[in-house]
This record gives C-alpha cells, structure tokens and sequence, in this order.
C-alpha cells in the first residue's frame, strides 16, 4: 500500500465561513480487468490521471438534527446514497467521545455523473479532508486509507493526491506517476448514463479479454515515470484505444456508444479512449487551447452527447455545451 501524498489544499476560515476543497474528476488511461475476487470485486490494473475539471465541496455548521448534503448544478446528482453523506457517517462512526455537531454539506457539481470520471469518488475523498478539518479529526494515514477503501475503489486515488497513479488491486494500491506537464481533454458524455455495477456484471458474462490492456497499462506507466509529455501521450491514442477491457460490456449495454464513438473520431480526425466504465470518451491534445478550440465545432453535430473541454488544471470547463 502506498503511503498518501498530501492533499490539496483546502481554504479555511476561523471568521464563521465554510470550508471548501475541490473534487478534480480521473480519466483511465487503460483498464485491464485481471480477475474477479471471491468478494465479487474485480481485481484491476488501470492509469488514472487527475484533471482540472472539478466539483466543488463546502462544508459549515449544519442547523439540523443530522447532517444535511444540498446539490447543486446537477439534477442527476442524488443526495440520497451519496458518497459526501456516507463519509460523513464512517468519519463519525471513528469517532470517540460526545457526538459532534451535525453538518451542513453543499457541493456544486460539474462533473457528469455516472460517467466513468469519477466525481462521486473524488466528492467523497474531498468530504473525508473536510470532515477532518471541521471535526478537529487527525487520523494516521492507515486510517484514512481504510476510511477511502471503505467508500469505492476510486476513492484511494483521490485520497492520495496524486497528480497520475498505476493503481492495482480493487484500487487500493496506487503508485504515483508524474503526470504530462500540459494536456487537454474533450470530454463527450452521452446523457443516458452507465452504472460501474452493470458494467462489470456484464463483462463477467463475456468471452474473457485478452492480456493486451494490461500491457499496454504497464507500458504506459513506465513512459509517465520517464516524463511522457502531452503531445506524446496524446500519439498514443491508437494503442490506448483498445487498452479498456470494459469497452465490449459498456457496448453491449448501450450499443449506440460505438456509433457515438465513430461520429466524434471521424469529427475530430483523433482516436477517442473509454474512460473507466464509460460511457464517457476522452479525446486527447497537447493542450487545453487545442482542445477548448475543437469542442463547439464537435458539440453542433452531436445533440445527444454532453462536451466538455478542460484541461489538467482549471476545476471551470476551458468549454462546456450551452
């Protein structure tokens, strides 16, 4: 297990004002599914890059009984069963001593959800630093990486503060990777959403996948850890392409992604990623410049499809559809 970066920082204020962190969204670059765990998890190898695009968690002294999460941004975002909320309840549940008083959680979405981006991983990682901080909670760093194991199998990565990781296991080892130094992404999510659930029950009753992703996956990490650089990540597309082993199960759940697929490569003259369970693709460009340059022209012929431009910095969209 990998010990945690530090964090990033998260504006304070003893004047009475909320606490607030970012939840920066993952894409993989490559995901090998290596086998399925007798506790029906799946064991992975996967890339994961943090990006700048990002939600934004604060956190005050609640008025209610109990603590209380509002959303906003995002109908799609449910408050019931939120990763923001069942944070709060592990947190609480380590705990010794009287009960602290209760919370009032407010998070502004800007990353789609369900979308194999990784919000609600990030959000939670994002309320386990707040929760710290307001509660007065330090715990070891063992302690804070079971609390994140707890929570999903992203939620180590974003807990870690690595700017990039080769993350193994169900995602609880994480090595960190030096990320390119300047990338930009279009990001293209279809609005019916893909549950990360229904994508493995599905891929669990395909034809195994062969061992190339997993390759390509430790191929990757040594060219990152050699100082792989934008451009040169971005010429990798054709090989990064067919490194998703979930890409056959979140096309037999929604067969139109592979047509989408098609439509947004022949636009943009690029080969496009899966990331994680998708439905999400990823074009990939030197910079945020160029890829905020291409995003309205792609947006126009694609009604059906949320676009997002950003690059590895800006938590606001460089260009997000009107």
């Amino acid at each position: 297990m990998s010990r945690p970066a530090p964090a990033r920082p998260i504006a304070a204020s003893g004047d009475g004002s909320p606490l607030r962190a970012l939840a920066p969204a993952k894409v993989n670059l490559g995901l090998a599914v290596v086998g399925r765990r007798q506790d029906g998890f799946h064991d992975l190898e996967s890339i994961l890059l943090r990006i700048g695009l990002a939600d934004e968690l604060e956190v005050r002294p609640g008025a209610g009984p109990a603590d209380a999460l509002v959303v906003q941004g995002d109908p799609d975002c449910l408050v019931e069963g939120n990763l923001v909320l069942r944070a709060a309840a592990i947190v609480r549940a380590r705990l010794a001593g009287p009960t602290a008083p209760p919370l009032a959680f407010r998070l502004r979405k800007r990353i789609p959800v369900a979308a194999g981006l990784g919000g609600g991983s990030s959000d939670a990682a994002a309320a386990l630093r707040l929760l710290e901080q307001a509660l007065g909670f330090a715990p070891e760093w063992h302690e804070r990486w079971a609390d994140a194991e707890a929570l999903g199998s992203d939620v180590p990565f974003f807990v870690s503060g690595a700017a990039a990781a080769h993350v193994a296991g169900r995602g609880e080892r994480a090595e960190p990777l030096p990320a390119p130094p300047s990338l930009g992404l279009v990001l293209v999510t279809p609005h019916r959403p893909l549950a990360t659930a229904e994508v493995f029950a599905r891929f669990d009753r395909l034809p195994p996948s062969s061992p190339e992703a997993r390759g390509v996956v430790r191929e990757l990490a040594d060219a990152l850890a050699g100082g792989l650089d934008g451009a040169g990540l971005a010429a990798l597309a054709p090989r990064l392409r067919q490194a998703n082993d979930l890409w056959p199960a979140a096309i037999a759940l929604r067969p139109e992604l592979a047509g989408l697929r098609e439509a947004v490569e022949a636009a943009l003259g690029r080969l496009c990623l899966l990331s994680g369970s998708g439905p999400t693709l990823v074009a990939l460009y030197p910079s945020g410049d160029e890829a905020a340059a291409v995003a309205p022209g792609l947006a126009a012929g694609l009604p059906h499809a949320r676009i997002i431009a950003t690059d590895l910095e800006t938590p606001e969209p460089l260009w997000r559809q009107p």
